[in-house]
């Protein structure tokens, strides 16, 4: 954990909103090729790695993504400040007060900034600062820079259309917990790469080949659409579980989510690592989630027949001040490295895309028959 935990900081400090993944993706590449892990990229920039395994052909997919919300500069304002457009969905609330960095198109130009209400002020605005609205049209970024107008802002080097990332600014208390902005995303892929790092170090056989996928483009839907390979049989995204009022999600767990905005996962794999939780002694929740969806959703449908599940650390405030424990990152990266070393959730049914009605496992979830009246033939 010691080590995972130093990974993540490491990438809590690369800012890494959708559409600006680049740096992020050089240093998880560094984490892989530390670990002797042989990866190849995809044109966008999505990361695929191969854990070797006794089968043919790869037949699971670890996904993961290393991509944040954000904002981009939508307008230079006559005050010499920034209008904000969000880049994944969030609320202007939680992004009043943070700190940012505005990214000019020059790689040598970077400003510091703050996201600022339009009345910041109560000794100006007196009660006005506490009636004003909430939302992208009420804040602005005031950088740290002597900017009164469009033109010095211009001069800067500040377009429309530059990115804009809210400084993460992480903490780990003595209670063990993790305190920071986009731990949604970044604790799933340091839980990831600590079970991937537990099966190479320990020289572990998988029974099945398996992908690691890391994804730049979840927060805005894209997710895993592309990068999985043809023969993945099963898929396990990780991601944030909702630990909120009307919830059942963990912060000091795993969190099997049994469906979210999407539907519901697959019925056998999600019940097949609650059973692993169950036998190993891993603390875990189940949950249903209204306004969320992940990596399955979009490798769903882009078309992946393959069955998916989600495996979720508990994250308090998610996409704002967000919080996780210590033994939640930990629980999941254990619950990783087990899946996969077991056999798929039916060997021989999913070792095939397609099989005859005889061999379908349809038994395993009973239904029965329903009995409303009497058929013609009866």
């Amino acid at each position: 954990m010691e080590w995972s935990l130093e990974v993540l900081f490491q990438m809590l400090r690369i800012p890494s909103p959708s559409g600006r993944t680049d740096a992020v993706m050089q240093y998880v590449g560094d984490v892989l090729t530390d670990l002797g892990l042989p990866f190849r990229l995809t044109r966008r920039g999505s990361l695929l790695a191969e854990l070797p395994g006794r089968s043919e052909s790869v037949d699971r997919a670890l996904v993961v993504h290393a991509d944040t919300i954000g904002c981009m500069v939508r307008a230079l304002k006559p005050n010499g400040r920034l209008e904000l457009a969000p880049v994944g969905t969030f609320s202007a609330r939680f992004a009043e007060g943070a700190r940012v960095k505005v990214f000019a198109e020059d790689p040598d130009r970077t400003y510091s900034g703050t996201v600022m209400p339009l009345k910041a002020s109560g000794h100006a605005f007196g009660d006005e600062i506490d009636t004003q609205g909430i939302g992208w049209e009420h804040v602005e970024v005031r950088v740290d820079e002597l900017a009164n107008d469009e033109d010095d802002l211009a001069r800067l080097g500040i377009q429309v259309g530059d990115f804009v990332a809210l400084d993460a600014t992480p903490e780990l208390t003595d209670a063990g917990f993790l305190v920071s902005r986009h731990l949604d995303g970044k604790a799933g892929v340091a839980a990831a790469l600590a079970a991937v790092r537990a099966i190479v170090e320990g020289d572990v056989v998988l029974p099945h080949r398996a992908s690691l996928l890391v994804t730049i483009a979840e927060e805005i839907g894209q997710g895993a659409s592309h990068g999985l390979d043809a023969d993945v049989a099963e898929m396990v995204s990780v991601d944030n579980a909702v630990c909120a009022p009307g919830q059942q999600s963990i912060e000091d767990g795993v969190t099997i989510p049994m469906g979210d905005m999407t539907g519901p996962f697959d019925y056998h794999l999600t019940r097949r690592l609650c059973r692993l939780c169950r036998d190993h002694d891993l603390p875990y929740a189940r949950d249903l989630f209204r306004w969320y969806r992940s990596d399955v959703a979009a490798a769903l449908e882009a078309g992946a027949g393959t069955r998916a599940a989600l495996v979720a650390f508990g994250l308090d405030g998610s996409h704002g001040w967000e919080r996780t424990h210590v033994r939640s990152i930990e629980a999941v990266a254990q619950l990783l490295t087990l899946w996969l070393q077991t056999p798929l959730t039916f060997a021989r049914w999913d070792a095939a895309p397609t099989g005859a009605l005889a061999d379908f496992p349809s038994g395993r979830q009973p239904a029965p028959t329903e009995q409303w009246g009497r058929l013609a033939d009866e």
